[in-house]
C-alpha cells in the first residue's frame, strides 16, 4: 500500500491520522500555491511530527536538521515571489496583446457551417436532423440559427 499523495489543493491537508512519517516532494513549489498555504501545511506537518524532504533543493526538516527549516522558509518566500513575477509577466503580455488587437482564445469555427445549416433549415429539416446530418451538436445548430435570426 503506497502512502497517500498530498497536492497543492485547498488546505487543510489530512495527514491520515498520523500514519505518515515523511513527505517527499521534488520541488518546494509543488507543495502549496502560496507562502501562507505552505506555512499552514508545514505547521500541520510539524504538529503531527511529519518531516518534509525536498529532493531537488536539499531540504530536510527532520528533527535533526534545524538549518533545513531555515532554508525551507527562505525558499518558500522566494518561490512565492517567483510565481508573482510570472503572474505579472503573463498579465502584462495579455494586456499588450489586447492593445495590439490580438484576439485571444479558441478560434470560432461555426461560421464555416452557417450556409449549410441555413440551407438544410430551408429544406425543412429540424435542429436535431441537421445536427445529425452535419455531425455537430444540436446546441451549435441552435447557435447558428439564432445568430441568423431563423426560427
Amino acid at each position: 500500500m503506497s502512502p497517500p499523495r498530498l497536492s497543492g489543493g485547498p488546505p487543510p491537508h489530512p495527514l491520515v491520522g498520523g500514519r505518515l512519517k515523511t513527505v517527499v516532494v521534488w520541488k518546494l513549489d509543488r507543495l502549496g500555491r502560496s507562502l501562507t498555504q505552505m506555512a499552514l501545511i508545514l505547521e500541520e506537518m510539524n504538529n503531527h511530527g511529519v518531516a518534509l524532504i525536498v529532493t531537488s533543493q536539499g531540504i530536510d526538516t527532520g528533527n535533526t536538521n534545524p538549518a533545513g527549516k531555515l532554508q525551507l522558509n527562505v525558499l518558500m518566500a522566494v518561490a512565492e515571489f517567483e510565481r508573482g513575477i510570472i503572474r505579472e509577466r503573463v498579465n502584462a503580455g495579455l494586456k499588450a496583446a489586447k492593445q495590439r488587437g490580438v484576439k485571444l482564445g479558441r478560434p470560432r469555427s461555426l461560421h464555416k457551417k452557417t450556409g449549410v445549416v441555413l440551407g438544410e433549415r430551408r429544406n425543412g429539416l429540424g435542429v436535431r436532423a441537421i445536427a445529425g446530418k452535419l455531425k455537430m451538436a444540436p446546441s451549435s445548430v441552435h447557435k447558428i440559427l439564432k445568430s441568423a435570426d431563423v426560427n
